[in-house]
């Protein structure tokens, strides 16, 4: 259900971002009344998904875990008609505009929540990546940044995930008999069957993973760890092999997904277009990508001394240039610093105070989420917390071995990424959101996918120019991926190419690793069918909307402006960013 339609249900006509000049109080005060409402939503989501809960600041439910009992997708829904009812109510009386679209935000939100899951359950068998869940339920919990007195709440999570609690039964066996439930119904689809096999052959790591981190932070030995430790590897050891016995003989051979349910993906991610239209877009930016980079690399061939300037045998040369694991850390953090030196001294936007952190994956978060990514900080109470940019190393693939990278490990590699995830990219718009005050509908609930990474894309984009000359050619492969993303990603999902030949155009024409370029296509199949085309999308919105407004300005267009008051939006969705930009962005330039 979209935006328009939602309010139309309600009998309101909000359809554009309301101008707000108000004093910093008087935003303060909105935002306070904006997020008493979203705490409704709050208190839903976290008796939903408590794992989920102290990712996101809410504290109090550390020693929970998620309702795998009967009856747990009836109890789920009623929360969330109950919470969407009430706030559809508060909506009516509301006064103040700008909590009015918060408010609307919320229902939209809810009601996106509820026409999910009632299709995905329509549709399909109730089959999930548990052990996945069960890894961040306890990951989430001990990390540096996480304060010492919670941790010891990783082990009461743990004994309820393995039915060591009294009252409670292992989490494993109440998946199972959920799957079985609605195994035997023809009308719902099985899991893929790659699908399956990545998530059992990632099994062990998560077990290891879970693991070290108790010995990291000392939790192994508290009374009662090691026989939680033993009772999860039995139990994971048991669903690995039930996995293998039970679920996988039925798995469907098939990838794609029913159209309808493919449908709601690209709409949750923020796709307001066919997919038929994206891909038109996308295979034509493809093409003059792929010329600018076919001008570039003849330059970069002669100022490196490579002997063939074809683009393809420019990248693989750069390549070559690989920096040991132990230096990958310390090269991302020598580029951050001089990004952030390229952000000041071209006014390209305002720079948090503190230092932005990153990492090296753990094998288990490589199995988990294969692509380097952001990890943001908690979006509800946060201090001292801050997102860390996650760099990974290596895919599993099927058979549980890790196929190498050489995508991002390299220095004329190194520059996009680091714009990407870290600054201006994600790192930057996450800091502002907890640092400058957004409300929780504009951060969390109004969170999409094109917002995100257009957001990402575009900071790329912004840091292009000033970057070297390999840097640049890099920055453009990486702009070549996400515009292929967004024609393969639907081609793949609507019949319209096979597997093979997506891999042989990611290897051959926009030159990633076989382990990158099978991490992609198992993107869009199987781990977030639909998501990455947000890239291509969000950036293109975002970039039609900065020449908008350098139109409508003029001389008068302040880039650092423009960019700051972008991010100090949050999270809305193209449509209601786009009229943030025209109905007060625009004409307070104006007035300077």
């Amino acid at each position: 259900m979209s935006l328009l339609r939602s309010l139309s249900l309600l009998g309101v006509a909000v359809t554009t971002a309301v101008v707000s000049t108000r004093a910093a109080d008087d935003t303060r005060a909105w935002i306070t009344a904006s997020n008493a409402h979203a705490q409704t939503l709050v208190d839903t989501l976290t008796k939903v998904s408590p794992e989920s809960a102290g990712r996101m600041g809410v504290l109090g439910y550390d020693d929970q875990i998620a309702d795998f009992t009967p009856g747990a997708d009836d109890r789920t829904r009623a929360l969330f008609t109950a919470a969407r009812a009430e706030l559809a109510k508060r909506l009516t009386v509301e006064t103040d505009p700008l909590v009015r679209q918060d408010l609307a935000i919320l229902v939209k939100s809810a009601d996106d929540q509820l026409a999910s899951a009632a299709l995905t359950q329509s549709l399909t068998r109730p089959y999930r990546d548990l052990p996945q869940l069960v890894f961040f339920g306890e990951f989430s919990l001990l990390d540096d940044q996480i304060d010492a007195a919670r941790r010891p709440a990783a082990l009461a999570r743990l004994r309820r995930y393995t039915g060591l609690t009294p009252g409670t039964k292992p989490i494993t066996e109440l998946a199972k008999a959920r799957y079985l439930e609605k195994a035997a119904d023809p009308a719902l689809l099985a899991p893929f069957k790659g699908q399956v096999e990545t998530h059992a052959a990632a099994i062990p790591r998560y077990a290891t993973g879970i693991r070290k981190l108790y010995e990291k932070f000392g939790i192994d030995k508290l009374p009662g760890a090691p026989e939680a430790l033993d009772a999860l590897d039995a139990q994971f050891k048991d669903y690995e092999s039930w996995l293998r016995t039970v679920v996988l003989p039925a798995a469907r051979a098939d990838f794609r997904l029913p159209p309808a349910l493919y449908a709601d993906n690209l709409k949750n991610i923020g796709l307001d277009i066919p997919p038929q239209e994206l891909i038109k877009r996308a295979q034509l930016a493809y093409a003059e990508i792929r010329n600018e980079m076919k001008v570039l690399a003849p330059l970069v061939a002669k100022e490196r001394g490579f002997a063939d300037s074809d683009y393809r045998a420019v990248i693989r040369a750069l390549k070559k240039e690989q920096i040991a694991p132990d230096q990958v850390e310390p090269l991302y953090r020598e580029i951050i610093g001089k990004i952030e030196e390229i952000i000041r001294r071209e006014k390209i936007l305002t720079l948090p105070d503190r230092p932005m952190r990153m990492r090296l994956a753990s094998p288990a978060e490589n199995a988990s989420q294969p692509a380097p990514h952001y990890q943001p900080p908690p979006l509800i109470g946060a201090k001292t917390e801050q997102g860390v940019f996650v760099l990974t190393t290596s895919s599993p693939d099927a058979s549980g071995k890790a196929a190498a990278f050489d995508d991002f490990s390299y220095r004329a590699g190194a520059w996009t990424l680091a714009a990407h995830e870290g600054r201006p990219g994600h790192d930057l718009q996450f800091a502002a959101m907890v640092e400058r005050g957004v409300s929780l509908a504009r951060s969390l609930f109004a969170f999409n996918s094109v917002n995100v990474e257009g957001w990402a894309l575009y900071a790329e984009a912004e840091t292009k120019p000033y970057l070297p000359l390999d840097g640049q050619l890099i920055a453009l492969q990486h702009r070549l991926m996400r515009a292929s993303r967004a024609f393969l990603d639907p081609m793949l999902n609507l019949g319209l190419i096979s597997r093979e030949r997506a891999l042989e155009l990611l290897t051959r024409e926009v030159c990633l690793s076989e382990g990158m370029a099978n991490q992609e296509v198992d993107r869009y199949t199987f781990r977030m069918p639909g998501q990455a085309t947000a890239y291509f999308y969000g950036y293109t919105r975002l970039m039609q909307l900065r020449t908008e407004t350098e139109v409508a300005l003029g001389a008068a267009f302040d880039r650092q402006a423009f960019n700051d008051f972008v991010i100090n939006q949050g999270m809305l969705p193209p449509d209601l960013l786009a009229s943030a930009v025209r109905d007060q962005f625009i004409p307070a330039q104006r007035k300077k």
